[in-house]
C-alpha cells in the first residue's frame, strides 16, 4: 500500500450538483431555486429568523407579565458584612470605600441576615425589620437617610 493507491471508501464522496445544465440533470431551468421571488435571484440571503412570510414567532407568542416603572432598586447589604468592619460609625461613604456598595446614587438597604455583636451606628436609606431589631438589640442605632 502506498499514497498513490489510497481512495475514499465507496459511497463516502458524492459529486457536486451541476445546476442549470438542462432538464435531464434534474436541476435544469430554474436550477432548484423555485419560480419567481427574491429566493430565485442572485445575492439573496435567507435569514435564520425568516419564516417564509408567516407571522414571526416573537409576534405569535403571548405577551406575559408587566414591568413596574415605579419599582425601587436597592443595593443590599446583610449585617454579617457589617459585623466584619472595624468601624463604630458606618456611613454610606465607608460602605463605598470598603467595596460593599457600587454606587452612592443607588439607595442602600440593610438586611438582617447574620448576627451582630458590637454596638454600631449605621446610616442607610432603608432597613429591614429584622436588621433594625438585631442592630438595636446589640446596642446600636439605625439612621435613615
Amino acid at each position: 500500500m502506498n499514497l498513490s493507491t489510497l481512495k475514499p471508501i465507496k459511497g463516502s464522496v458524492k459529486g457536486r450538483k451541476r445546476v442549470g445544465r438542462g432538464h435531464g440533470s434534474g436541476l435544469g431551468k430554474s436550477s432548484g431555486r423555485g419560480d419567481k421571488g427574491a429566493g430565485q435571484r442572485s445575492g439573496f440571503k435567507r435569514r435564520p429568523w425568516f419564516e417564509g412570510g408567516q407571522m414571526s414567532l416573537a409576534r405569535r407568542l403571548p405577551k406575559k407579565g408587566f414591568t413596574n416603572i415605579f419599582k425601587k432598586e436597592f443595593q443590599i447589604i446583610n449585617i454579617y458584612s457589617i459585623e466584619k468592619l472595624d468601624e463604630d460609625t458606618i456611613t454610606v461613604n465607608v460602605l463605598k470605600e470598603r467595596g460593599l456598595v457600587k454606587s452612592l446614587l443607588i439607595p442602600i438597604k440593610i438586611l438582617g441576615e447574620g448576627v451582630i455583636n458590637k454596638k454600631i451606628i449605621i446610616e442607610a436609606n432603608s432597613f429591614s425589620i429584622s436588621a433594625k431589631k438585631a442592630i438595636e438589640k446589640a446596642g446600636g442605632t439605625c439612621k435613615v437617610l
